[in-house]
């Protein structure tokens, strides 16, 4: 993984393409073209004042799971821990919400503004324990230049 290179991509999606929903969904499809083991690529935002995500722009199969509730699964508990989660064995994992028996691993960034959690990046990969401290920095740096446009 060249993080340089896919650094550069996501600039260049944050400062030529027109709206917010545009750059978010270009951001997802190009993250699941270029990284073979990311297998679905979406953005939660919180839902107005209730205590709950919502779906935003995704890329991947479909999910039932539009509104999840703060503390619930993966996404639910990085709401309330403002804390990057990874999960390299989703089936070890006891408050995990299932997205399909094809999920082996997921990881979660949350995106702060002005120092509270707005909303976070969500990763599946169908391969178990394949997340490293590249993805993290790679997905840190998307979140934070999401930040500019939220």
């Amino acid at each position: 993984m060249n993080i340089e290179l896919l650094q550069l991509e996501i600039d260049t999606i944050i400062n030529t393409i027109k709206t917010k929903e545009e750059k978010l969904q270009t951001i997802c499809d190009f993250l699941e073209n270029e990284i073979s083991y990311y297998d679905w690529v979406g953005f939660y935002f919180k839902n107005g004042n209730k205590e709950e995500l919502k779906l935003a722009q995704y890329t991947g199969e479909e999910t039932e799971h539009i509104i999840i509730p703060f503390g619930k699964g993966i996404c639910g508990q990085v709401a309330v821990s403002n804390k990057n989660f990874v999960v390299q064995d989703v089936s070890e994992q006891d408050n995990y919400i299932s997205c399909g028996w094809k999920v082996k691993s997921e990881i979660v960034i949350p995106i702060f503004v002005d120092g509270e959690n707005v909303g976070q990046i969500d990763i599946d990969s169908h391969t178990a324990n394949i997340f490293t401290k590249k993805d993290e920095e790679l997905l840190e740096y998307v979140c934070e230049k999401v930040v500019a446009i939220l």
